[in-house]
């Protein structure tokens, strides 16, 4: 029997959409305020849903301290409180949209749990701004 388990973590990050193979025109057009040379900033929650079966002499899926340090160490750690375009490496050559940063966190999380887990992303940029990764 699958079971999943989830965790909820908080973090703030400043990022620019922007686009260097478009014109200014076509970036403000396509980003609008969001493409602000300035940047501007976000109030992340992020959703980490791991989905296993329920070990017999734990009744863990997974250790749930275990999930929170590895969501700490590897992501919270490297996002919080960062300009994502200029301190984060995964989003040098990366547009970082709300897509590509839950896209990145699954990844990093994925290379951190062990392969007998499903694992599904969800980050929500604004109270009603959310993606999730993998979709369905």
């Amino acid at each position: 029997m699958k079971v999943t388990v989830s965790r909820k973590a908080h973090f703030n990050a400043a990022h620019r959409l922007h686009n260097s193979k478009l014109s200014p025109e076509e970036n403000t057009k396509i980003f609008g305020k969001c493409n602000n040379p300035y940047y501007h900033g976000h109030n992340y929650d992020l959703y980490v849903k791991v989905t296993g079966e329920i070990d017999p002499i734990t009744g863990y899926v997974i250790d749930m301290k275990i999930l929170k340090d590895i969501m700490k160490v590897h992501v919270l750690d490297r996002l919080d409180h960062k300009n994502l375009n200029e301190e984060v490496d995964e989003f040098k050559g990366l547009n970082p949209t709300a897509e590509n940063i839950c896209v990145v966190i699954w990844q990093i999380l994925r290379d951190q749990l062990e392969s007998k887990f499903d694992l599904k992303v969800i980050l929500y940029e604004t109270e009603r701004n959310f993606v999730e990764y993998p979709s369905i």
